[in-house]
This record gives structure tokens, sequence and C-alpha cells, in this order.
């Protein structure tokens, strides 16, 4: 289905970034990719049996997922604007196809061995099936009682992304007001800083003082969509700046160093305003600081000198990321049942050591089996030569 949106940017000079996109050449993002995924293991391990240091290292690893919420926001809208203006309009079915072959099929295999086989569960009992089909298992979400595969709520969230953002850029075109897409994007900005005071104040504050007050965090602030928008907002803005002011954008990769030091510096305070996680500032004013500084580290990683230097390492675990996040926690939960049943000790290096390496094979082993077989089919029904390349 191609729909028509009535709008054409006139003599656009194709920005650099984004043929350097279509052929996935963006090493600066696979550095991040891989720190978000990295960040977001440490910080999990710390539910497993863990040596004292990891409770250091990984305190504010779950901001990792808000680093995969700015590269994604970023990279998602980066390639509608240009398909919006390369065409006039936006292509939903080939959208679509892309998105349902990227994310679907690891999900949907991983899925099924969390429903089959009870002892891939690293907690009691999962949310109903129905739940993670629909990707609203983010809603309402309860860690007492469904705490396995809990981490697929940024998973919903992605998806209700990718899906209400085009239809939502189609609405801007057909009405004409695209040139307020900017204040939309301040006013639900601004909006994020409401919803997670009302929240704190209606759901959570009155338990302050109660045993329950962690999973009503988690439940009311944490994990529904309207709560973590910052993220995807702040990849959004950057995508937009860099496709619609070529101008600010020039500068900008002219200011690597600058904007390196500048999201260090944002990110230090956003740390520091967020060393409690459950806390009301926190809540309220350290989501949005961490959105803007990972905003500010991606555009430093686009910039120069960095966006020219690439790793191969880090190209790997870019490329394994998602694999990665599907399958981590169970993979822990697996190896150290049977390092426990051996040795009886869990909490230490090699525990670690060893969870590591089975997740990296166990994300290698899905992603050769099940998300390249797809691709390349996903490929051939786009009519694309198949490729290899780290889709967003």
């Amino acid at each position: 289905m191609r729909v028509q949106s009535g709008y054409r940017k006139q003599d656009c000079n194709q920005p650099k970034y984004m043929n350097e996109m279509k052929r996935g050449a963006l090493p600066g993002l696979d550095h991040l990719r891989a720190l978000a995924i990295t960040m977001v293991f440490l910080f999990h391990y710390q539910m497993f049996g863990h040596p004292e240091w990891i409770e250091t290292v990984g305190k504010f690893g779950w901001t990792g997922v808000d680093l995969f919420f700015v590269l994604s926001g970023f990279l998602i809208s980066s390639q509608l604007f240009r398909q919006m203006d390369r065409n006039g309009n936006l292509d939903l079915r080939n959208y679509f196809i892309k998105r349902t072959f990227r994310i679907l099929p690891a999900f949907l295999v991983v899925l099924t061995l969390y429903m089959l086989w009870p002892g891939f569960r690293e907690r009691e009992a999962p949310a109903p099936l129905w739940k993670y089909l629909t990707f609203t298992q983010n809603l309402g979400l309860d860690l007492r009682h469904q705490g396995t595969f809990s981490h697929a709520w940024s998973l919903c969230i992605e998806e209700q992304f990718y899906l209400a953002l085009p239809f939502a850029l189609l609405l801007l075109l057909r009405k004409k007001w695209i040139h307020w897409g900017g204040y939309l994007l301040v006013a639900l900005f601004l909006l994020g800083f409401l919803m997670r005071f009302a929240c704190w104040k209606l759901w959570v504050e009155p338990y302050s003082s109660t045993d329950a007050f962690g999973y009503l965090w988690y439940r009311h602030i944490y994990y529904p969509t309207y709560n973590r928008l910052d993220g995807l907002l702040a990849g959004i803005s950057l995508a937009a700046t860099f496709h619609y002011f070529p101008a600010l954008r020039k500068k900008i990769e002219r200011k690597g160093p600058m904007l390196l030091a500048a999201a260090l510096l944002v990110l230090t305070g956003a740390f520091t305003l967020c060393s409690e996680q459950t806390s009301f500032q926190a809540t309220v004013f350290g989501f949005p600081l961490v959105a803007i500084g990972y905003m500010l580290l991606t555009a430093a990683f686009l910039s120069e000198p960095f966006k020219r230097y690439g790793s191969r390492l880090t190209s790997w675990l870019a490329g394994l990321s998602y694999s990665i996040y599907l399958v981590h926690k169970a993979v822990i939960h697996l190896i150290q049942k049977l390092f426990d049943d051996l040795y009886g000790d869990i909490q230490g290096t090699t525990s670690l050591l060893l969870s590591v390496a089975a997740t990296l094979i166990a994300a290698w082993i899905l992603r050769r089996m099940v998300e390249k077989p797809f691709l390349r089919w996903r490929d051939k029904l786009l009519r694309k030569p198949a490729s290899d390349r780290k889709d967003p």
C-alpha cells in the first residue's frame, strides 16, 4: 500500500549520513549499540548471583534501554524522512514488511521457548501469551506475578512506536501540519513530565512506605509507554535536525569532541539525579535528562572524528545486540543453575564469564539460524539484493 502525502521537498541534497545508513556504514552507532547491550546485560546480571563489583558497574545499566530508544528514534524516523523527501509519500507496505521480518521471527522463537519450556524461565511465570503477541505486555506489568521475560516491555514500546510513527507523519502531511512537528515533539516531551508526576502522585507515592512500592513504581512509572517516550522523542528530534536543517547538521558534524564532552556532562548529572532509580527526582526529571544525554552522545558519534572509526568487536556485538537482548536472562539462569548444581557457587567471576560466553553463543545461533534467513527472505520479497548489513 503506497500512501500519497502530497508533500515533496524540492531540491533536497541527500545528507551524506543518509547514504551511509543505506550501506549500513555508521560505525559510530555500532559503538553505541554495543555499549547499550553491555549496559543492559550488566544491569540484569544483578538479578542473579553476581560478584559485588557488578553492583557498581551495572548500577545504571537500566539506561542502556534509553540509549536503544534514542537510536531507534533516530534511525527509523531518518528512514521515513528520507522516503518522504524522495517520493513524496510513505510506502507502508515495504515499511511494515521490513519491521515485521526484522523483529518478529527471533522474538517468536524466544517467546515459544519461554512458553513451552518452563526450565527456560528465569522467574516464576510469564505474562499471558496474548500480551506478548499484541505487544502490550508492558502495560499493567506486575513483576510479582509476571516476572518471566519481563524485559520484553521495551520491545513492546518499540513496536508501538514503529506502528504509530508513520501514521502520525502521514496525518501531519495530509493536514499540512508538518511545520508544526517540532512543536509537537516539545509538547510530547513536556507531557512526559506531567504524566510521570501524575502517576507518581496517584499510584506510587501513597505506597512509599509499603513493601509494594518497588513493584508499583515499575508497573506505573517504568514500564508504561506514555512514561517512556523521552528517548524516542530525542532520537526523532536529532533525525529531524540532521535532515531538515543541513547547515546546522554540518556545524554539528564538526563538533564531535565538544558534543561528547557535553554528553558526558549531562549524563553525569543524570546519573547523579538517578542515583536512587525509584526516587521522585529520577522519576520526573531523570528520564528526560538521560534521553538528552544519549541524544548528545549519538550526535557526537555521528560527527567527526568519531563516525569514521569502526571496530570489528563493536560491529559484531551491534549485529548480535537484538538476539542478546532476547536471550540473555534465560541463558544466565540456565548457566547459573548448571554451575550451582556442579560447584555450588554462582556469585564468582567464573560464573559471569561462562554466562557471557553462553549468551554470545546463543545469540549467534539465533542470529545465524533465524534473523539472517528471514532478512534474506525479506530482501527477496522487497526485490532487493540480499545483504548482511545491520538493520536498525
